[in-house]
């Protein structure tokens, strides 16, 4: 493929590129026979590329404008977003919902799916939002935080496996009463802020028996999402409890539950611990709780991080602001970055000192 060596303020949009671009990283910035897009202009910017092999004819400078991507910083002090607020009502209903379970009271799936079902529809049009949640969480109110963004995030996962509508909604509302035995463990157990007893922590290891039997006569809920929500805290290498239940015994849909139970539960700031990262969670789920999951929602969680793409605004743990101009496909927790306000690019492939902190998103 022949091209003409071009300026990049004059490459025409629908060109294509016909060399490899190389940048500060491992592998082209830009592959030959990639079509030029406006994503694919802010990539030579940002890592200041004046020329390029491209087909076609050059653009007049009257029109350069219109091809520039420009990037505004988002306005992140509104106090409480549309979907937060949504959000938030979502939790103060649950929290209704579970306290009616302390009392005795059944669990209404058309009360629990009546409060899910339009959080669901937001987040699987915008699955980013699975990053932001745990900024939503606090201690306090942790169990009710946690049941509401579970469902949200094993909804996208189960949505990257490619299960139909009916069956992410199933496993949404699943996962959203996995824990609702916890509501048979005396408060004063579950908010410890201190370390469990042997005898407080083998309570909490029971609560999937009692979340089982607060579902099992329940028509609505299919059998396989009862066993999920009893299996899942069990783990392949037979770590997981209560049955300590190992390899295929354990459903994929139990496993879903987990990795999205676990994801949540590792960002979030509890009583007793600080949150982290959903990137370094995520890095965390991959090395150091290898051979404790199904490897299919492990990679479905991983594959989210592609929806995080060019041009997304994100934090670094130093604090900078920045926009996502490059992803390594071997390695997408870790994207070039270039710092909003400056010409500095970051490899965070490169730079293992750094991290994303948070992705911001609009609601």
């Amino acid at each position: 493929m022949e091209g003409v060596l071009t300026k990049i303020p004059e490459v025409r949009l629908g060109s294509i590129v016909c060399e490899d671009i190389m940048g500060s990283t491992q592998s082209p910035i830009i592959k030959k026979g990639t079509k030029v897009t406006r994503e694919v202009i802010q990539v030579f910017n940002a890592f200041q590329v004046k020329t390029a092999y491209v087909t076609g004819p050059v653009i007049s400078t009257d029109v350069i404008e219109q091809q520039t991507m420009i990037t505004t910083p988002l306005n992140f002090d509104e106090p409480l977003t549309p979907f937060k607020k949504r959000y938030r009502n979502a939790v103060e209903k649950f929290k209704n919902e579970f306290l009616s379970w302390e009392s005795g009271a059944k669990i209404s799936i058309p009360n629990v799916r009546e409060i899910i079902l339009p959080l669901i529809n937001d987040t699987l049009r915008y699955r980013l939002r699975i990053f932001t949640l745990n900024e939503y969480s606090n201690p306090r109110d942790y169990i009710y935080n946690h049941a509401i963004s579970t469902a949200l995030i094993t909804a996208v996962i189960a949505q990257k496996m490619n299960y139909t509508k009916g069956e992410v909604i199933q496993l949404a509302l699943a996962s959203m009463i996995a824990d609702s035995g916890m509501a048979k463990i005396p408060k004063k157990i579950r908010e410890k802020a201190g370390p469990l007893s042997q005898y407080e922590f083998q309570m909490i290891k029971e609560h999937p028996r009692d979340s089982l039997l607060m579902v099992k006569e329940l028509p609505l809920v299919k059998t396989e999402m009862k066993i999920a929500i009893f299996q899942h805290h069990e783990r392949l290498d037979g770590s997981g409890y209560p049955c300590n239940s190992v390899g295929n015994t354990i459903t994929v849909c139990a496993h879903i539950l987990a990795v999205a139970d676990v994801f949540h539960a590792m960002t979030c700031e509890r009583i007793y611990k600080k949150a982290t990262s959903s990137f370094n969670v995520i890095e965390m789920i991959q090395k150091e709780e290898f051979g404790k999951f199904h490897i299919e929602p492990v990679q479905a969680l991983l594959d989210c991080v592609t929806d995080v793409g060019l041009g997304t605004s994100v934090m670094l743990s130093n604090h900078s602001i920045g926009q996502i101009v490059f992803t390594n496909k071997n390695n997408p927790t870790r994207p070039v970055v270039k710092i909003v306000g400056s010409d500095e690019t970051i490899d965070l492939s490169k730079s293992k000192d750094l991290y994303i902190e948070k992705v911001l998103v609009k609601d």
